[in-house]
């Protein structure tokens, strides 16, 4: 990079964008040109905020007096890295403008004394830093409020800049109070349609698949009270009795011997109606006993618990068949719920007791112990994410037989779950 270019690039840090082949979008070149000390940027999943990081770091690497530190803080490092990594790229393809004098997975240190660190989001071993003049918080809505707390001093002589950004986590933690607070930042909202790379053909499909609420939160960057029930909309599924549902088979299995073994099953009706007919709910009982139980159903179509392959091999080889089902809870939940929420999701609530309840006992934590939902409740609601996510991934691969299953007590009175 030339002299000519490395001071239009002091003036302009949008002109980063070219080095990798890109125009900043309006929302992005006005973060870039903000003056202020602190931003918040609310954004849509993929409207570009990482480009806009490695640029407002590298801008200040390159172009603060006597160098500069620039921290990379996300809520684990394997998050952080990936930033860093286009901090990275952007600085390769800007030609090296000021030579590297050391670089690692996590830091990046220059001829001109200015470093750029990805740090680990751990309290504990954070607190060291000091005369940053660039504090990066990436996915902000989910860094404890413990670890905001630890980093903000870093700021407290250097009277460094302190940018976060995320997508929205529920109306929880720091990120939630500084957005809605009346604290001095600058604040940017990005929803998807600021973001001219997601079309609105693609944004139909996620509300279709995944639910309205799903892409308020991750697309429209608006704040949902997620703390508490996870199925709000729970009772809307329930049936008082028995029904005869016309579809092809399917079910869901969770593995378990101390905790439940859970298996849920029904039909898929022509309508894309799940109904859920039945379900086997039993702590400490051989695997031989659940095959043999399932086994009356007929044919139906299972998917499994992924993190159980030895299982999955064993109730296949006793003739079930039986699929992988999708782990990632978090879109799991979005598929239930969207099913919920377009009622496509029905549960005879006399058949499924176990499932009912944990329906209605299903929580999330309070704000700072994580992003997903409480580990107790859920085995019988998960057998159901597993059906419903692989469900609705993709269509059938092979034709599966459509079966009536009438009203009659012994296809969907629950099996003993003791």
């Amino acid at each position: 990079m030339n002299l000519a270019s490395l001071l239009a690039l002091a003036l302009d840090p949008t002109l980063a964008f070219r080095a990798v082949g890109r125009t900043a979008d309006p929302w992005q070149r006005d973060v870039l040109l903000a003056t202020e000390r602190q931003l918040l940027l609310n954004c849509s999943r993929q409207a570009g905020k990482s480009t806009v990081a490695a640029a407002l770091a590298l801008h200040a690497a390159l172009f603060a007096p006597g160098g500069a530190l620039v921290l990379v803080v996300a809520p684990s490092l394997r998050q952080g890295e990936e930033l860093y990594r286009k901090i990275v790229e952007v600085y390769q393809a800007l030609g090296g403008p000021t030579t590297a004098t050391a670089r690692s997975r996590h830091r990046l240190e220059l001829a001109n004394g200015s470093r750029v660190v990805c740090l680990p989001g751990r309290e504990a071993t954070i607190r060291s830093f000091g005369g940053v003049r660039l504090l990066l918080l990436d996915e902000a809505a989910r860094i404890p409020d413990e670890l905001y707390r630890a980093v903000r001093p870093m700021l407290a002589v250097s009277q460094g800049r302190l940018v976060a950004m995320s997508t929205p986590f529920g109306c929880r933690g720091w990120f939630y109070q500084e957005w809605v607070g009346a604290g001095p930042w600058r604040r940017f909202q990005v929803p998807w349609h600021q973001c001219p790379r997601i079309s609105p053909e693609f944004i139909a499909e996620e509300r279709r698949a995944l639910g309205d609420d799903w892409v308020r939160q991750e697309y429209e960057a608006d704040f949902l009270a997620m703390v508490g029930r996870v199925y709000p909309d729970w009772e809307q599924a329930l049936v008082p009795g028995p029904v005869t549902a016309i579809g092809r088979q399917v079910g869901g299995i969770d593995f378990g011997w101390r905790s439940p073994f859970a298996a849920v099953w029904g039909v898929v009706d022509r309508d894309d109606v799940l109904w859920i007919v039945g379900e086997r709910y039993r702590t400490q009982s051989p695997l031989s006993d659940h095959a043999a139980a399932l086994a009356k159903l007929g044919d139906v179509e299972w998917f499994a618990d992924p993190a159980s392959a030895s299982d999955r091999h064993e109730l296949s080889a006793r003739g079930l068949t039986v699929r992988t089902g999708l782990n990632p809870i978090r879109e799991g939940i979005a598929r239930v719920t969207a099913r919920l929420r377009t009622d496509r999701l029905k549960i005879v609530a006399p058949a499924c007791p176990n499932l009912v309840r944990e329906g209605h006992l299903y929580r999330y934590p309070d704000a700072g112990e994580g992003e997903n939902p409480l580990d107790r409740d859920d085995h019988a609601l998960d057998a159901l994410r597993y059906l419903v996510a692989r469900l609705d991934e993709r269509p059938a691969t092979t034709p599966a037989p459509v079966v009536a299953v009438p009203a009659q007590p012994d296809l969907w009175v629950p099996l003993p779950t003791e």
